[in-house]
């Protein structure tokens, strides 16, 4: 058998994913990194973007905006990688219809965001990120293969 690693992804909402895989993927503020098995500790902020783990040879895809990412090695010497998120989806749960009321959403706090007197940017900053986050990932992933 071989090494794997243990992913957890939480949000403030919900656990999004606790699984063993044989590696992840992810958008650091940095750079995209892979993470093996064995990888050193490291603590990096996330980018807006895909957490891809693969499991026997199947991608598992998930939409993230913002936290950080914590890898590190458990006492039972099994590489541990925490990704504490803003926000994460697993790709499945973006329909069409998802995808399409993201992008209205979008387009509704860019209209929103120039009346300056009555727009609180940072959440209106953090929403945009996330529609805007969901239709990349869902068009990036739309034709391509992945664990539902």
């Amino acid at each position: 058998m071989s090494k794997q690693l243990k992913l957890k992804i939480v949000t403030p909402e919900k656990l999004v994913l606790e699984e063993m895989v044989d590696q992840v993927s992810l958008p650091t503020t940095l750079g995209e990194i892979t993470i093996l098995p064995d990888h050193i500790p490291l603590i990096a902020g996330l980018a807006s973007g895909d957490v891809v783990a693969v499991v026997n040879g199947e991608y598992v895809p998930m939409a993230v905006a913002g936290g950080f990412v914590e890898v590190k090695q458990s006492e039972d010497k099994i590489t541990a990688v925490a990704v504490l998120a803003d926000f994460a989806e697993h790709l499945s749960e973006l329909s069409d219809l998802a995808i399409e009321k993201a992008k209205a959403r979008a387009l509704e706090l860019k209209k929103q965001m120039e009346n300056k007197e009555v727009v609180d940017f940072e959440h209106f900053e953090a929403e945009l990120e996330r529609s805007l986050t969901r239709v990349k990932i869902a068009d990036k992933w739309r034709l391509k293969k992945y664990r539902k």
